[in-house]
């Protein structure tokens, strides 16, 4: 085992050098601890083949920067496929939450939106409570007019009163409720 792993590091120093025989020997030695290691980390054979592979190419680019004196060669390799896993589980739970949290948006109505709901339902409370202040002539008459879109003919023909009579009641009616409502004329 000692001899392997010593002619491991001497082949990844000879692989440094650009040697594609010394990385197909380091690739027979060393894939089938990455490819162990990687899938043990992410579960998904077909990921973790890929990831295998970018760590194989990686050794290959990077073999210039193996440092004997830190570890094993083996070690650096499998520090590597350890990262490379690692790294792509990552990845995946970030565009797992992108993707939630854009669901979420695309579920949350805009802000204009639902500022517009609360001050169009605080719009109609302040208009209930206006219309609380009026007689109930007048209330009943801004009711048919407004509420039921009749005219102030139909209103003074479904309430049995002069049309004139209808036509002051709406507009002392509307006079409270444009007070009540603070609106300026």
């Amino acid at each position: 085992m000692k001899g392997r792993i010593r002619v491991l590091k001497g082949r990844i120093l000879v692989v440094a050098r650009g040697d594609q025989d010394a990385f197909r020997q380091v690739y027979d030695q060393v894939s089938g601890p990455v490819l162990g290691l990687v899938r043990s980390v992410l579960r998904d054979p077909a990921q973790s083949e890929e990831v295998a592979q970018e760590v194989l190419v990686e050794v290959w680019r990077t073999a210039p920067r193996f440092q004997p004196s830190r570890g094993s060669a083996m070690n650096w390799v499998l520090t590597l496929a350890h990262h490379r896993a690692v790294d792509r589980v990552r990845s995946a739970q970030a565009a797992a939450l992108r993707e939630h949290k854009a669901a979420l948006l695309d579920r949350t109505p805009d802000f204009d939106q639902v500022s517009e709901q609360v001050e169009a339902r605080l719009e109609r409370e302040q208009v209930r409570r206006c219309l609380r202040t009026l007689s109930e002539l007048q209330r009943e008459s801004v009711t048919l007019a407004y509420y039921r879109g009749l005219t102030y003919r139909e209103v003074g023909e479904l309430l049995s009163v002069p049309l004139g009579t209808i036509k002051t009641r709406l507009r002392d009616g509307l006079i409270r409720l444009r007070d009540c409502l603070g609106v300026n004329a």
